[in-house]
């Protein structure tokens, strides 16, 4: 009987292990998708920071 409850509770280990397993790699992936959107976001802000200059300054240009 010993031997049936350490092998029910050694599979029941492995099957939490794998539950573990599979949710780590669907946070993994989010996360990576966060970074990337993130990146992308960080780009559009610079971007827009740059033309927004350059229209300052044709604006100071002009005497306005």
């Amino acid at each position: 009987m010993t031997g049936e409850r350490t092998e029910t509770a050694l599979a029941r280990i492995d099957a939490a292990l794998a539950r573990i397993n599979q949710a780590s790699t669907r946070v993994g992936t989010r996360t990576g998708d966060i970074a990337r959107q993130h990146d992308r976001l960080r780009s559009a802000v610079a971007q827009t920071l740059h033309d927004l200059d350059l229209l300052i300054s044709e604006q100071e240009g002009a005497g306005a």
